[in-house]
Parts: C-alpha cells; sequence; structure tokens
C-alpha cells in the first residue's frame, strides 16, 4: 500500500469518527421513529393494513428480495403505485441512508485497521471513545433495523411501484434487499464480520481494565472511600479535583457496559484467550439483565448472547458463565444499584447544600459535580430501563418511592452549575493560563521527537491558553464568549496523527502528555461548554419515552408525604425532553414537544391540585374551629351557669361536660400529634417545591409553577364560598349572613396564611374572588352568594311577609315571625336584623347590594304596572274624587263605584314591606362602609347635604345615586326613579301618564279608611307599628310619589299635599261614623297620617295640622297606648 495511503493526517479519522457518530444517531433517530409507527395502528402506512393490498404485500414478502412483476396478485398496485411511490419515499431513502451509512463505517473500520490504530480509553480518550461509540451505533442501529418487522414490505412495496413506474427497480434495490437478509440476525452477521477488526476493538475495550471496575463499585466502597464529599477532608477542600482519566472519572457507566457487552459479542474470541476481558466482561453481564439500545428499546444481553454462542463450537464455558451471571444479576443486581441510589441521595444531597452555601468551591470541585450527576443518571436510567422488564418475584428492588428525591438534587445541582457559571468559568481561565500552559510547554520542550505538523499544533494549545487573562475573565457576566472547540478538535485530531503506528511521535509511548490533554481539554470545557457538560452527564430525556413510568413515579412521590417536597423534579425533567432530538429527523420534535408540555402541564397541575386539597381540609377544621365561637353555642355554657347558681340539678349526672373552644390547643407533650399538624406539615413539604423555581421553559413555553396554585385557589375560594352559603332549593334554607361571614373569615385567614410557604398574592385571589361573588354571576356562569341571597330574600322571606306571616318591627329594625297556625321554617329576625343585614353587606359589597337592590326595585316596579292598571279601570271615579274631596255625600257615592279597593292597599303595603326591607340594606351597607371607609363616605355624606335647591334634576340624579350606592338615604330613590321609569307604555301621552300618577294617589288616600275595619290594622306600641304592616305605607306612599312624579317632571310637594288634603278628609269623615265595625281600629289608621308625614322629606307638621287637627292625633296615641296596657294586662 502506498505511503499516501497511510499518511495519518489524509486519513482525516478524527473527522469521520465525529460526523459519522452524530449521522448515526440520527439513523437511529429516523429508525426508532419507523418501528413506533409501524407499531402503531393510527400511524401505520396504510397499504400495510390495506385489505385489497393484504395478498400484494404477503407474495412480495414471501418473495423478498427477489422481484416478480407478472403476478396476479400485484393487480391492486398498478392503481395505487404513483401514491405508494410518493408516501412510502421517506421509509425507503432511510434504509437506503442506513445501508450507505453501514458501507462508510465499513470503509472507516478497515482504515483504522490498516493504519494500526492504538487505542487506550486513559490516554487517547477522545479517540477511543468516539472510535466505541461509532461500533455501538453502527450495532444498534443494524438491531434496531431487524427489529422493523415491516421492512420487506415498505421495501417491496416501493420498488414494486417503482419497477411498474418507471420500468426497473431502484438502483438501490438490489444491495439494500440482499442487506435485509443479511442482517435478519444482525449479531451473528456482524461477528463475521468483525473478525478482522478484533484487535482493535479488544485493544480499545481491555483499556477499560482500570476505568469500568473503578466505577462499577457497591455503595459500601463508595461509602468507604467517603466518595463525592467535600467535607470529609476540610484541609484539601479548596484543593482542585484532580485524576490522571478526568474524562473516565463522569463517563456513563451504561455506556461503558454497552461497549463492554456488545464489543466482546463482537469480537468474542478474546475472551478465551485474555482473562482482563474475561474478568470485565463478566462484572458487565453482572450488574444488569438488559441493555438499552436506543430510548425505550432494550436488549436482553443474557437471552441474546446465550443464543449467539450456543451454536460455536468449544464454548460452553462461556455458556456457563453467561448463566451464572443471569443469575447473579437477578438475584443481586436489584440490591446492588437500590443501595447505590440510596447512597447516593445523601452525596448529592450534601454536595448540594455545601455549594449552595460556598458556591466558590464550584470551581475547584467542578469534577466531584459532573461525576455526581453522571453516577446518579446512570443509577435513575438502570431503575427505568429494569422496572419493566425484571421477573416479578424481586419487584420491591425495582421500586424505588425516593427516586424523586435523587432526581431533585441532580436538578438542584444542574441549577448551581447554570446559576455559577461564571464562577467556574473565571476559575478555569486563570488555571488554564497560570497553570496548565506552563506545564504543558514544559511537557512539549521535553518531547525528544516532535514532527512538524504535530509541533505546529502543541504550540498553538501553548498560545491560546497563554493568551488568556484574568482581564478577560472579569468580563464573563458582560457575556465575554470564549470558545475553545477548535482547540477540542485539534487535540482530536492530534490523537488520531499520534496513534497509527510507525507515527514519529507515538502517544503510546507519551502517555503523560495524553493525560495531561485530557486534563486541559476537561478544563477548557469548564470555561465554554458547561450547558454541553450538563446535557452529557445529567441529561434525563428518557423519561419522555417511559411516559407511563414517569407519571407513575410521580404519583408515588406525591403520595408520600416525605417526598412531595420533591415532586418538582418531575416538571424540570420535561425541560430535557428536546435534548433527545436530533436535526436528521426534525418531523418528531412538534411530537416531543408536544409531549414535554403536556407532561409538565399535567404535573403542575396535579401538584396544585394537592396543594388545594390540603388548604381545602385546613380551611375545613378552621372553620369548624370558629363556628365554635359562634354566640348561638354559648346559650348552653350561660344556662348552665345560671343553673349552678340557683342549683338547680337539670339534664343526667352522666351527661359529659361539652369542651370549650380552644382545648384543641392544649398537648400534655410535643409528641401529640394532631390532624391540623399533619396537613400544615404536609401542604409546607408541598409548597417548598411549588416554591422551588420561580418559572420553568419547556419547549420555548414558560411554566409558572405559583400560578397553577393560584388559580386552583381561586376555584376552590369560589366553590367554597357558595358551597358554605348552605343554599337548599327545596326546603328554602340558607346560612346566616353572619356565620357564612365567619367562615369566608376563617377561609381566608387560612388563605392568607399561604403567602408563608409560598410567594403567591392572595390579596389578588381575594379580589378576584370576592369582587366575583358581587356580581348576579361569576366568570364561569355560575351563581354567586349575591344571586342566591337577593333570590332567598325576596322569593322567601318577603314572599312570607306578603302572605301575613312576617311583620316589620320598626322599634327592632327587623322582620319577625307571626305566630299562624303552619310554623314557618326559619326565624325572620335571626336574617334580617341590624347584625345579619351588616354581615350580608360584609359580603357583598356596595356592588352586590345594588344588585339586591335593583331586583327589590324590579318586584316594585311589577306591582305598580298593576296599580296603574287598576287606576285605568277606575279613572272616571278618581278623576270626579280627585274634585269633590269636600263633598263628604259625593265622595261616600263615588267611594262605593270604586273596585278592588283592597287591592290597591295590599300592594301598596308590599310596596312599603319592600322599601322598608331595602332601608335596613341601605343602612348596614351605610354602617359597614363608614366601618371601612370613613373619609369617603362622610364626603359623600357632606356632597349629599349641601346640594342646592335649584340644582338641575339629572345633576341632583347622579348625587343621589353616588349617595345610594354608600348606603345614604335619599329625598327621592334613583333606583326606585329607573326602574319606573323603564316601565313608560308608548301609547300612552305624557299627559296621560302623569295624570294616572296624580289619581294613583288619589286612589291611596281614598282607601285608606277600610284599613280601620281590619282587625289586624291594630297598632301596637311596642312594635311602633301595625302586624299587618300597615305602617310600611308611608314609606311606600312618599318614595312612590318621589319618584312618580320626579319621572313625570311634576311637583313633588303639590301631589303630596293634594294626597294629604284627600286622606284627612276621607279619615275625618269615618270619625262621624257609628258603625262599630268600620270604626273597629280608628285610631290605629290615624296614626298613618303622622307616619307619611314624619317619614316625608316634603310634608311639615304644620300642613298636617291644617287637614287634620293634631287633637284628634294625640287622642288616638293615647287611646292605642292605652288598649295596649289593657290588652297585654
Amino acid at each position: 500500500m502506498s505511503r499516501s495511503v497511510l499518511q495519518p493526517s489524509q486519513q482525516k479519522l478524527a473527522e469521520k469518527l465525529t460526523i459519522l457518530h452524530d449521522r448515526g444517531v440520527g439513523m437511529l433517530t429516523r429508525l426508532y421513529n419507523i418501528k413506533k409507527a409501524c407499531g402503531d395502528p393510527k400511524a401505520k402506512p396504510s397499504y400495510l393494513i390495506d385489505k385489497n393490498l393484504e395478498s400484494a404485500v404477503k407474495f412480495i414478502v414471501r418473495k423478498f428480495p427477489a422481484v416478480e412483476t407478472r403476478n396476479n396478485n400485484l393487480a391492486q398496485l398498478q392503481k395505487e403505485k404513483s401514491e405508494i411511490l410518493k408516501n412510502l419515499a421517506l421509509y425507503y431513502f432511510t434504509f437506503v441512508d442506513v445501508m450507505e451509512f453501514k458501507d462508510h463505517v465499513c470503509e472507516l473500520l478497515n482504515t483504522i485497521d490498516v493504519c494500526q490504530v492504538f487505542f487506550d480509553i486513559t490516554v487517547n480518550f477522545d479517540l477511543t471513545k468516539n472510535y466505541l461509540d461509532l461500533i455501538i451505533t453502527y450495532t444498534t442501529l443494524m438491531i434496531l433495523l431487524s427489529r422493523i418487522e415491516e421492512r420487506k414490505a415498505i421495501i417491496g412495496l416501493y420498488n414494486y411501484a417503482h419497477e411498474m413506474t418507471h420500468g426497473a427497480s431502484d438502483r438501490e434495490y438490489p444491495r439494500l434487499g440482499q442487506m435485509i437478509v443479511d442482517y435478519e440476525n444482525p449479531l451473528k452477521k456482524m461477528m463475521e464480520e468483525f473478525v478482522p477488526h478484533s484487535k482493535a476493538l479488544s485493544d480499545a475495550l481491555i483499556s477499560l481494565q482500570m476505568v469500568y471496575p473503578r466505577r462499577n463499585l457497591s455503595a459500601d466502597q463508595w461509602r468507604n472511600a467517603q466518595l463525592l464529599s467535600l467535607i470529609s477532608a476540610p484541609s484539601t477542600m479548596l484543593n482542585p479535583a484532580q485524576s490522571d482519566t478526568m474524562p473516565c472519572e463522569y463517563l456513563s457507566l451504561d455506556t461503558m457496559e454497552k461497549w463492554i457487552i456488545f464489543g466482546f459479542i463482537l469480537c468474542h474470541g478474546i475472551l478465551n484467550s485474555d482473562a482482563t476481558a474475561l474478568t470485565l466482561w463478566k462484572l458487565a453481564l453482572q450488574s444488569s439483565s438488559c441493555l438499552a439500545l436506543f430510548r425505550d428499546e432494550v436488549f436482553h444481553i443474557h437471552k441474546a448472547a446465550e443464543d449467539l454462542f450456543v451454536n460455536i463450537r468449544g464454548y460452553n464455558k462461556r455458556i456457563n458463565d453467561i448463566r451464572e451471571c443471569k443469575e447473579a444479576a437477578v438475584s443481586h443486581a436489584g440490591s446492588m444499584h437500590r443501595e447505590r441510589r440510596k447512597f447516593l441521595r445523601s452525596a448529592l444531597k450534601e454536595l448540594a447544600t455545601v455549594l449552595s452555601d460556598q458556591p466558590g468551591l464550584l470551581g475547584p470541585k467542578a469534577l466531584f459535580v459532573f461525576m455526581a450527576l453522571s453516577f446518579a443518571r446512570d443509577e435513575i436510567i438502570w431503575l427505568l430501563r429494569h422496572a419493566d422488564n425484571m421477573p416479578k418475584k424481586s419487584a420491591d428492588d425495582f421500586i424505588d418511592k425516593h427516586i424523586a428525591e435523587l432526581i431533585f438534587y441532580m436538578e438542584e445541582l444542574r441549577a448551581h452549575v447554570r446559576k455559577y457559571g461564571p464562577v467556574m468559568q473565571r476559575y478555569y481561565v486563570q488555571y488554564l493560563s497560570g497553570f496548565d500552559a506552563v506545564v504543558l510547554n514544559e511537557l512539549v520542550q521535553n518531547l525528544s521527537v516532535c514532527p512538524e505538523d504535530e509541533s505546529i499544533i502543541m504550540s498553538s494549545f501553548v498560545n491560546t491558553m497563554t493568551s488568556l487573562s484574568v482581564k478577560q475573565g472579569n468580563s464573563f457576566e458582560d457575556g465575554e464568549v470564549f470558545d475553545f472547540r477548535g482547540m477540542r478538535l485539534d487535540w482530536f485530531r492530534l490523537q488520531a496523527y499520534t496513534s497509527v503506528s510507525k507515527a514519529s511521535l507515538g502517544i503510546a509511548d507519551h502517555r503523560e502528555l495524553g493525560k495531561m490533554m485530557n486534563t486541559i481539554i476537561f478544563h477548557t470545557k469548564m470555561v465554554d461548554s458547561l450547558v454541553e457538560m450538563l446535557v452529557e452527564t445529567s441529561d434525563l430525556s428518557i423519561f419522555c419515552f417511559y411516559s407511563r413510568a414517569f407519571e407513575k413515579m410521580f404519583q408515588q412521590c406525591l403520595e408520600l408525604p416525605s417526598q412531595s417536597r420533591y415532586s418538582i423534579a418531575f416538571p424540570l425533567l420535561c425541560t430535557h425532553f428536546m435534548s433527545c432530538t436530533h436535526e436528521l429527523c426534525p418531523e418528531e420534535r412538534h411530537h416531543i414537544g408536544d409531549r414535554s408540555l403536556s407532561l409538565c402541564n399535567m404535573f403542575l397541575d396535579e401538584m396544585a391540585k394537592q396543594a388545594r386539597n390540603l388548604i381545602t381540609d385546613i380551611c375545613t377544621e378552621q372553620c369548624t374551629l370558629s363556628d365554635q365561637l359562634l354566640p348561638k353555642h354559648c346559650a348552653k355554657t350561660i344556662s348552665q351557669a345560671v343553673n349552678k347558681k340557683s342549683k338547680k340539678q337539670t339534664g343526667k349526672k352522666g351527661e359529659p361536660e361539652r369542651e370549650k373552644p380552644g382545648v384543641e390547643s392544649m398537648r400534655k407533650n410535643r409528641l401529640v400529634v394532631t390532624n391540623l399538624d399533619k396537613l400544615h406539615t404536609a401542604l409546607s413539604e408541598l409548597c417548598f417545591s411549588i416554591n422551588y423555581v420561580p418559572n420553568m421553559i419547556v419547549w420555548e413555553h414558560t411554566f409558572t409553577p405559583r400560578e397553577y396554585l393560584t388559580s386552583h385557589l381561586e376555584i376552590r375560594f369560589t366553590k367554597s364560598i357558595v358551597g358554605m352559603t348552605m343554599y337548599n332549593q327545596a326546603t328554602q334554607e340558607i346560612a346566616k349572613p353572619s356565620e357564612l361571614l365567619t367562615s369566608v373569615r376563617a377561609y381566608m385567614t387560612v388563605l392568607q396564611s399561604i403567602e408563608n410557604y409560598v410567594q403567591i398574592d392572595i390579596t389578588r385571589v381575594f379580589n378576584n374572588v370576592l369582587l366575583q361573588q358581587t356580581q348576579h354571576l361569576d366568570s364561569h356562569g355560575e351563581p354567586t352568594i349575591t344571586s342566591l341571597y337577593t333570590n332567598w330574600y325576596l322569593e322567601t322571606l318577603l314572599r312570607q311577609v306578603s302572605n301575613g306571616h312576617i311583620a316589620y318591627f320598626p322599634a327592632m329594625k327587623a322582620f319577625v315571625n307571626l305566630p299562624t297556625e303552619n310554623e314557618l321554617t326559619f326565624n325572620a329576625e335571626e336574617y334580617s336584623d341590624i347584625s345579619e343585614m351588616r354581615a350580608l353587606s360584609e359580603l357583598l359589597g356596595p356592588y352586590g347590594m345594588k344588585f339586591l337592590s335593583e331586583s327589590l326595585m324590579w318586584h316594585i316596579s311589577s306591582q305598580v304596572a298593576e296599580l296603574k292598571k287598576l287606576v285605568v279601570e277606575n279613572v272616571e271615579v278618581l278623576t270626579q274624587m280627585r274634585t269633590s274631596f269636600d263633598k263628604p255625600d259625593q265622595m261616600a257615592a263615588l267611594f262605593k263605584r270604586l273596585s278592588s279597593v283592597d287591592s290597591v292597599l295590599k300592594r301598596m303595603t308590599i310596596i312599603g314591606v319592600i322599601l322598608s326591607f331595602r332601608s335596613l340594606a341601605q343602612e348596614a351597607l351605610r354602617d359597614v362602609l363608614s366601618y371601612h371607609i370613613p373619609f369617603l363616605v362622610s364626603s359623600i355624606e357632606d356632597f349629599k347635604d349641601h346640594i342646592p335647591r335649584e340644582t338641575d334634576m339629572k345633576v341632583a340624579m347622579n348625587v343621589y345615586e353616588l349617595s345610594s350606592a354608600a348606603g345614604l338615604p335619599c329625598e327621592i330613590d334613583p333606583a326606585l326613579v329607573v326602574a319606573l321609569s323603564s316601565q313608560k307604555s308608548e301609547n300612552i301621552s305624557p299627559e296621560e301618564e302623569y295624570k294616572i300618577a296624580c289619581l294613583l294617589m288619589v286612589f291611596v288616600a281614598v282607601s285608606i279608611p277600610t284599613l280601620a275595619s281590619n282587625v289586624m290594622s291594630q297598632y301596637s306600641p311596642a312594635i311602633e307599628g301595625h302586624c299587618n304592616n300597615i305602617h310600611c305605607l308611608a314609606k311606600a306612599i312618599n318614595q312612590i310619589a318621589a319618584a312618580l312624579f320626579t319621572i313625570h317632571k311634576g311637583s313633588i310637594e303639590d301631589r303630596l299635599k293634594e294626597f294629604l288634603a284627600l286622606a284627612s278628609s276621607s279619615l275625618l269623615k269615618i270619625g262621624q261614623e257609628t258603625d262599630k265595625t268600620t270604626t273597629r281600629n280608628r285610631e290605629s289608621v290615624y296614626l298613618l297620617l303622622d307616619m307619611i308625614v314624619q317619614e316625608s322629606p316634603f310634608l311639615t307638621m304644620d300642613l298636617l295640622e291644617s287637614c287634620f287637627p293634631y287633637v284628634l292625633l294625640r287622642n288616638a296615641y293615647h287611646a292605642v297606648y292605652k288598649q295596649s296596657v289593657t290588652s297585654s294586662a
């Protein structure tokens, strides 16, 4: 062979190894996706499952790789040929690419054999690693190819379609078909193929004899050596972590086992002749039962190796070795790896804790960090792989409930490296220029022989490192960019030049140079490749392909309270997923990205749900405790105290004494753990996890864990508030506003305490939820407490008032149940007294109370509409009565012609009741707002009190609307004006509307005397009102008159004077009546006139005196008080 062929610099071994390995990984990715697509009925090429093509496909596979186009089975193919060519091209040419890759690899391996390259992982690390990686990638590729069951069908179908379209087979088909047939049993074929390469391969593998056994130690050996501990030797804490084989220290154990097992299968002859090789092989076989081929594709090593060796003569001893190793792997590997994980949990925890306190140690101890990450990653991947592929009898060793802790500490170390990268960079820039450059320069000077090419490269190394300065180091934070990739590639090239036989400068004779350069390369990576180093040593993107196991681990983590603080590790792992994609298979990026997003979203959502459930349980407990402090519960205690005083013995002797609130806080010792303690502990653990990172970026999407918790709390708080009203539509039961307010405050206190655990804005949650509760519906369209209470007060409480079961007691400022045959299910006083109305105002706020008012006004407007109809029916009579109030006989005759007198009074009473309830609500709102915003309320009050009389009504109404919203009483009720003005009839002219309004007041005025005949119209001084609520007429008459004559732009005072004149003359007339039935409660009805004037801002007592002698009122008051004393006696 000519000298030029053997010239190492012309072979470009380094470049070829790098490019081919990368291309091999890309081809693996493509084949993996084809295999998965063919295994999924939804993604499978339709031609493989098309019933019409079934016979053609079977024929093609049976004859493969031969081509017979003249067959009846292929008729259907003729129709589909263009579609087949189009849709199967990607699959077909992937197989062609695999064949071309195989050709390039074989060519390169032959070149390496011819060059007689020296391999030693401890010296020419990059060359040996890339060589072994290429062989394993090639082997894996061929195994994966043989696992695609539809490969013959796909290749055959494409070729037949090509033949039918172009009249000839595809030019690559003969070789491709032959390769598929040859590699039916890929390892068997490759064992034959690798016979010439066995010398180089076995040398490379045997160089692992110092590295692999040292990495494959038990947890006890690690513990005794105090592996990864920074504090075991404090005196050496600042010394840089050094080793002769720096890159081997963090080399993946998983990778080495693949090299050893596949490598020695391919060059199996060495196992019989070299004891070191056999030791390595057996050690690897004992460590695992299966290897990861690619992603979740596994290779069962013992069975495959036994099947390969069983047909080789004289290999009985090797087969026995395999069986022994299999037994050892099944019985001991699980427990060995379990102990390793246990050790690594504590070791990584210690390392992460020390580094978080002293990040400067990341400089000298960087090697420890990457070793720790690599060791932990190997153990996690081993567990993931074996959990699905191990016998069930030893399942306990393959279920690790503490795996989240190990992943969490890995993530913590990764975060330290990313955060303190500039610290590490500054340290190693100084290291490279101040130490490495000097030592390398000395080594180069002492070389006895150094050819020109090698000398140029060496000099460039020294110059590059010497030129680095601390000044540059000071600008790391400013984004100083270092790039040592060229230097690393030059060292890779130099390894290739110096590792061939007959090299002038043989690296085998200058091991110190190789070891020094490996150390320098590690130092350069600490400056410019920290992210790549993190991916190399701690990438766990494999979880993407073990979704079920991943989710199961997450669920186990959440179920175990001690592990829930580490649950954030699972969403953080989703940030790794995109690193497993490859540019040769861009179509899977979207699929993997979507999977990472959906998993991350699911994990964060579950964490937030768990935290929400814990918070809800705590809130429930706290609500129960605050409920014990409600006033209603003290009745029993008071009665016991009273009985004790009077020495009355009540109840049974054995009756246990009721526990007082606060007993739960008294503890006999610290060991007593209550349910609340457990909930708080679990919550603090989980909140640590939610609060661990402010946000994380997954496939260019930003996730904020705290926002998940916030949104869940908002939803749960909303549901809880509505749930705590305990509204039952069937029985019309609802919680008292004061009790609901107590529960809501207890709930809010617990939510407020969440800020101690997580940095979330609970005030924002309160604002969002409570503001929505002041509206009719919340943002999800669900009913709120505003709609529930409004509905209850209108449909239940006020309806029972209309039915005569409840009366409004002005003296008590509350609605009170009246004694009736059918007892009500609720006590009206407990829902309408001052304290309850204030509680309601606190809950509903000004917006909710405004909605309540509007609902009340809608009911009033419907009553007014009915009243107007009654007026229209009696319009003629009322018109005459309006002008004849000073003619008693004519009035009496006209009155008899009126219809629906009782209906008018009843409807006006209902309006009065509603307005009385509203005045209670408004007063309560004013009290609440005066407490919360006193300055604002006093300003509004001042504004309202100083409206000049001549102010335009529109302006005045705006002021009244503002005042009404703050709960202040107004001369004219703006809400009532709005409600009544919305019912103007289109057919009736404004003049007619005004006339109806005037006549309505006339109708009410002339109807009042009829109330005297009603038994229930008796005035009760104790309640300052009448039991049939006619005292509410005073409020109704004033408010309705004010609203109607504001709308119709009439004079309110004139109309009320007219009303007073009509009413007083009608009442004076019953004073002359002698019929006792008609005048039964005459005095009680007289008092209505006084109430109307007292209630009205427009009428005065002087005016009343001119119409109705005050002496009559005085006598009436005297009579009703005397009557009440008599009746009570």
